[in-house]
């Protein structure tokens, strides 16, 4: 009987097979150029600084000591790197692109880049961010300790609001099968939000992720005492990071520190995960009213 453990191993394995053949990594030289995956590597890390010592570099990329030398002694005889004793200690070696070796990267990196754009020619926009979101997760789960700060909270910017509006429409229709009716309702608060604008008592926050935008909420005015936390939003590709929790928080604290003594929000019962956020952050449901097919809720807090 195949246990579960072994049945992971070979659909790991089999993905693996797969993925290698779709970028063409055993191919000898990478890119059409002369030089192996692994040469590549060294010349991306290479190229994020002015100068590392090899064993820094060999311990980074896991690299046998004799290994690593042939590969630069390859790349000094193409004039792609400089190597030399270090000032500090003699005992360990430095090494340096030069500048036709930075020419040589970027050109690789351009190259790489371009490969990728066209694998992602013959997919949807929508297949794309799936297939994003299935990397990302990857990263997450092997590497969870990769960054202390994924993200960034930052104000809304000139073109945020339509993102607001087209993410809320796109997201909904693909998680919830939720129409032009949800999205026209989105787009409504967005322009009220802009139309009565008091800058002294509302506000938004947009999350980015490596510059790209992947959440927002808003704090709106509903009367002197009474503030609502609105348009809450995660892209997938961002979910498992803390950033709804925190821009609860942030949404919170704003409307704590601006004087309402109250915070409402409306979201309805198969929102299980941002109903989670929510209750973790001190929200209860407070009213629920029927919506054909739905449940909509009234969540509140005390401030």
């Amino acid at each position: 009987m195949i246990s579960d453990i072994d049945r992971h191993v070979a659909e790991i394995r089999a993905f693996n097979r797969f993925y290698t053949g779709v970028i063409g990594v055993l191919h000898q030289g990478i890119l059409d150029t002369p030089y192996s995956l692994t040469e590549v590597r060294v010349l991306f890390e290479l190229n994020g600084g002015d100068r590392m010592e090899t064993g820094e570099l060999r311990r980074l990329l896991g690299l046998d000591a004799g290994y690593l030398s042939r590969i630069l002694g390859r790349f000094e005889s193409d004039g792609l790197v400089t190597r030399e004793r270090s000032a500090a200690d003699a005992r360990r070696q430095v090494v340096s692109l030069t500048a036709a070796g930075r020419a040589t990267f970027a050109a690789l990196d351009e190259r790489s880049a371009a490969e990728v754009r066209g694998l992602l020619e013959g997919i949807t926009e929508e297949d794309a961010r799936r297939l994003v979101a299935s990397m990302a997760a990857i990263r997450e789960v092997l590497a969870p300790a990769r960054r202390a700060e994924p993200y960034v909270i930052r104000p809304p910017r000139p073109g945020d609001l339509g993102w607001v509006v087209h993410r809320h429409g796109v997201l909904y229709s693909q998680e919830y099968g939720w129409g032009a009716d949800f999205e026209a309702l989105v787009a409504r608060i967005v322009a009220d939000y802009v139309d009565h604008h008091d800058p002294r008592r509302e506000a938004g926050w947009i999350a980015e992720v490596d510059g790209e935008r992947a959440g927002c909420v808003f704090c709106v005015r509903k009367d002197d005492g009474t503030a609502l936390l609105r348009m809450l939003l995660v892209e997938p590709s961002a979910r498992g990071l803390g950033i709804g929790g925190r821009l609860v928080g942030e949404c919170v604290a704003f409307a704590r520190a601006t004087g309402y003594r109250r915070m409402e929000l409306s979201t309805r019962s198969v929102l299980t995960s941002a109903r989670r956020i929510y209750r973790a952050a001190g929200f209860e449901p407070v009213e629920e009213r029927r919506l054909d097919d739905l449940v909509e809720e009234t969540w509140a807090m005390d401030l």
